[in-house]
């Protein structure tokens, strides 16, 4: 009798398939090619293996997940709780853990042996230090029988005299630790003030430590940035893939998630604001500090992450008209959205611009001050939703467009996340169609003598963002896609490398050799399909629909400046970008990156109280623009499908990349050929 199969899925790779009851989960996550750590080769003894089982319906998956469908907790289990430490709640070890039923299985970061790569380093930038949050040490006068006043007035009395500070209030719950703050340290204190206006905190006799922490909340990786408020110092980062990420690769299918599931919304509330404590913990051990330390958070996200984190339900923001439940600047104590940082501490969180436009751009904004510029700039924060600002000293206008997780590496075949092993450049030789590419961890290009020893560790693993950008522009350099995006099948008769694939063709990027190491590297081509290509061809179809939108309403037809914001725009190669018609035609020493411009911008505002002003009144001026309402949007995005755009010429671009030749790949009738027209 054949054994009952049952389903399983393992995001955040989503990768799934159907296995025997009773297979060991570690086993299915290997035979799918799931990037699950482990040490101890399933003996239950390194930990390593650690994941969690979701509880719920997912419809996209057409699965019942529950952990009852998952085997009772095992006496290994038991016995490394005991021995090493419990297991938190809802974990399991995946090689002592038994498939019973379907079930969707989460892989937490930190059991990945191919943990992501991620890039949201602070940006250097001149910063004129202007805190909001200041020290200030006080002695305070003896209590006096003559004179009856609380110790609250004397130390008030102190501050004004000392430092000039007038009607301060006092957080009430700082009363509790007054007396005893004075009594320990013989009467002298330091305060913490915000904005000259209330007491946040305190401590007893010198205090120095004073941190800020600015925060990048994308919907897919998380960066925490803790300052010292007293220099401006970036003293320690830490950053995270964004928890959310089962729930959805991109914002609208959290939004979809919610919509289906009502109690979704508070359960993702939970995750990040428990996401964003654990990295307030990481940045404050790196400088053997303590969260106490921390006085003030400022935070960017775009608008559903925003949402999510101040615990408002982002429906509204599923559907026209994509209203916000607030686009203004956001000012309460952190413990309010039980951020656990410093009791008085304060949050801040930077404006949003519109429904799909959020506080993340206003930080880019912030950071790059296009209304100060007299070129015509266009900056684009490009993820799985891009936001887009154009204009100039006279005139700022935004949208986004709905690119899609293709970018980041999701919906592509042998796509992943930019980790160690990813293929992230790729040069294609347009006589041979030979490529070579480099890899996320190694210097060195595929075709150099140490390339795989220097991969040994991690081994080729897939293809990231910046790779399928690269990959798909050299293909169409090299010929072998044509302008409408169709991979020539003719090219099978001259080239390996181009094969047959169902209706279709498909281009072999890598081809692992008998030496490959099963778990550690792929044991399967890299291929680049027709449906990989499609997927590139929609996403950046849809960016440049959304700044032809804006062009058309400044009323230019060039552009003069072009910067790139966000991971995935720092490290995408600004040529192949254009080749691909990703961003218009423009000098192509004018296209730079801008780094992580979201994140640069909440430091701005946690060093510099005064451009927390400047921005909120500059968001009210930026003119909105719905790309979802606009009549020209469909037609800009059919003309974009083409390589690089279908009527726009772009000249500067073909000054210095040679133009391939216009072909047409077409199927002949009966047969499984392609030719050239």
């Amino acid at each position: 009798m054949t054994e009952k199969q049952v389903k399983v899925v393992f995001t955040p790779s989503g990768r799934r398939g159907s296995f025997p009851m009773h297979t060991p989960l570690l086993d299915a996550a290997r035979s799918l090619g799931v990037d699950i750590d482990s040490v101890c080769g399933g003996r239950g003894l390194c930990g390593r293996c650690q994941i969690t089982c979701a509880e719920g319906t997912f419809p996209k998956h057409q699965i019942q997940s529950a952990i009852t469908h998952l085997s009772p907790l095992s006496e290994t289990e038991k016995s490394y709780s005991q021995r090493k430490k419990p297991l938190a709640n809802g974990r399991r070890l995946s090689c002592h853990t038994l498939l019973l039923d379907d079930c969707v299985i989460d892989v937490p970061p930190e059991s990945q042996v191919h943990r992501q790569v991620v890039r949201k380093a602070a940006e250097h930038r001149d910063i004129e230090l202007d805190a909001a949050t200041r020290l200030y040490f006080v002695e305070v006068p003896e209590p006096d029988m003559e004179v009856p006043k609380g110790d609250l007035q004397h130390l008030l009395e102190a501050l004004e005299a000392e430092w000039g500070l007038t009607g301060l209030l006092c957080d009430t719950a700082l009363l509790r630790s007054l007396q005893p703050a004075l009594k320990k340290s013989g009467r002298s204190l330091t305060v913490a003030v915000y904005k000259n206006t209330s007491i946040i905190a305190l401590w007893p006799g010198v205090h120095l430590s004073l941190y800020g922490v600015a925060v990048d909340v994308g919907s897919t990786t998380v960066a925490a940035h803790l300052c010292d408020l007293s220099s401006g110092e970036v003293l320690a980062s830490a950053s995270m893939m964004n928890p959310q990420i089962r729930f959805g690769e991109d914002l609208m299918s959290r939004v979809s998630y919610v919509m289906m599931h009502p109690e979704g919304a508070a359960e993702m509330t939970g995750i990040i604001r428990d996401a964003l404590n654990d990295l307030f913990t990481q940045v404050a051990k790196q400088v053997k500090g303590s969260v106490e330390d921390i006085l003030e958070i400022t935070l960017v996200a775009n608008p559903i992450m925003h949402h999510l984190l101040l615990g408002i339900d982002p429906v509204e923001l599923g559907g026209a008209p994509f209203a916000l439940t607030t686009d203004a600047a956001i000012e309460v104590p952190a413990r309010e959205l039980d951020l656990h940082i410093n009791h008085g501490g304060r949050l801040y969180v930077l404006p949003c611009i519109a429904g799909h436009v959020g506080a993340d751009t206003a930080g880019v904004i912030l950071s790059e001050e296009p209304q100060n510029q007299d070129q015509m700039t266009l900056l684009v924060d490009v993820g799985t939703n891009a936001e887009i600002v154009l204009g100039d000293k006279n005139r700022l206008l935004a949208c986004s467009s709905p690119t899609g997780p293709a970018f980041e590496g999701a919906q592509i075949s042998s796509g992943q996340r930019a980790a160690a092993g990813a293929v992230e450049r790729v040069r294609i030789d347009p006589q041979t169609l030979e490529p070579r590419f480099r890899v996320i961890g190694s210097e060195l290009w595929s075709d150099e003598v140490d390339f795989a020893a220097q991969t040994s560790k991690f081994g080729v693993t897939g293809i990231c963002g910046s790779g399928i950008i690269e990959v798909v522009a050299e293909m169409f350099l090299a010929g072998i896609i044509t302008v409408d995006g169709v991979i020539d099948g003719a090219l099978v008769e001259r080239s390996s490398r181009i094969i047959a694939d169902g209706r279709t063709f498909s281009y072999v990027l890598y081809q692992p050799d008998a030496t490959a190491v099963i778990g550690v590297e792929r044991t399967t081509p890299i291929t680049i399909t027709q449906n990989d290509v499609r997927q590139i061809q929609l996403a950046k179809a849809a960016l440049y629909a959304g700044v032809k939108l804006l062009m058309d309403k400044v009323g230019v037809e060039r552009i003069d400046r072009i910067r790139l914001a966000g991971a995935f725009g720092s490290h995408i190669n600004v040529k192949h970008a254009m080749v691909l018609g990703l961003i218009p035609d423009c000098a192509l020493d004018q296209v730079s990156s801008a780094g992580n411009a979201a994140g640069t911008g909440a430091r701005i505002a946690l060093l510099n109280n005064k451009s927390r002003n400047t921005i909120e009144l500059l968001v009210t001026n930026i003119e909105k623009i719905e790309t979802a309402m606009e009549p020209k949007f469909q037609q800009y995005f059919v003309d974009a499908m083409a390589f690089p755009n279908k009527t726009d010429p772009f000249p500067n671009l073909f000054s210095v990349v040679e133009k391939p030749v216009d072909k047409v790949a077409t199927e002949v009738p009966g047969s499984r050929k392609r030719r050239r027209k």
